[in-house]
């Protein structure tokens, strides 16, 4: 039975991405085949300097990945995808296409696009809805478990903006299985201290990860040699 994973952000920038190679590093360390799969990554054109989400997540992690549409401006998806005058896929079409990758894998890990309400189509479709469809059509079919991952940030802010993203995925009947604390810092202040004791408590949802603030940067072999140990 394959296990899927759905990474998603209190906001962009959270380390959503190395977040997403952790996963998959630790999974891959456990002997599993795993997959990550972005539906929607945006900011990347032809002349791009940064490489897209995926590339950083094979680089890093060893594992196979699929980037499933890609736009040009930095931008919301949906925003995106209408300036450069393109169709996207609705949340439908990448639950189904998600579905079939999923017998080829022990765990597939779905990397999302800024935060949870994010519209990745246009009809309006966002993450919520991609995890709340993913999660249901897999119970109905055979029971494999759906886990949804928050990352968030260490510093100020980070209790309101989990607490919103907890309650949102709730609301759809979502228990997220945890949160990732996604850039921890070398010399962390009262606030970063105080906040990773207050996040499980405010959420109820446990801290599964904390992450150097330096993980990216890693050698890759580092990386996956570390990335285990990071997680509680």
């Amino acid at each position: 039975m394959t296990r899927v994973v759905v990474v998603t952000g209190t906001d962009t920038g959270v380390g959503k991405t190395i977040a997403t190679a952790a996963l998959a590093a630790r999974a891959r360390a456990a002997g599993e085949r795993v997959l990550v799969v972005k539906p929607v990554q945006t900011g990347i054109g032809p002349d791009s300097a940064e490489p897209a989400d995926v590339d950083t997540v094979a680089e890093l992690a060893d594992v196979d990945v699929q980037e499933l549409t890609r736009l040009r401006e930095p931008l919301a998806p949906d925003t995106a995808a209408r300036l450069e005058r393109v169709p996207l896929p609705t949340v439908r079409e990448h639950v189904a296409r998600i579905r079939a990758l999923l017998p080829a894998y022990d765990r597939v890990i779905v990397e999302g696009a800024g935060g949870l309400l994010v519209r990745l189509d246009a009809e309006g479709g966002t993450l919520l809805d991609l995890a709340r469809d993913l999660t249901f059509a897999l119970r109905r079919a055979d029971g494999s478990p759906v886990d949804v991952v928050v990352v968030c940030r260490a510093g100020l802010g980070t209790l309101n903006h989990t607490e919103l993203t907890t309650t949102a995925l709730r609301a759809v009947q979502i228990e997220p299985a945890g949160l990732v604390i996604g850039s921890w810092p070398r010399e962390p202040g009262l606030a970063e201290t105080c906040n990773r004791t207050d996040l499980p408590r405010v959420t109820g949802v446990p801290v599964l990860a904390v992450l150097p603030a330096d993980a990216g940067s890693l050698a890759p072999e580092v990386f996956r040699s570390a990335a285990p140990a990071w997680f509680a």
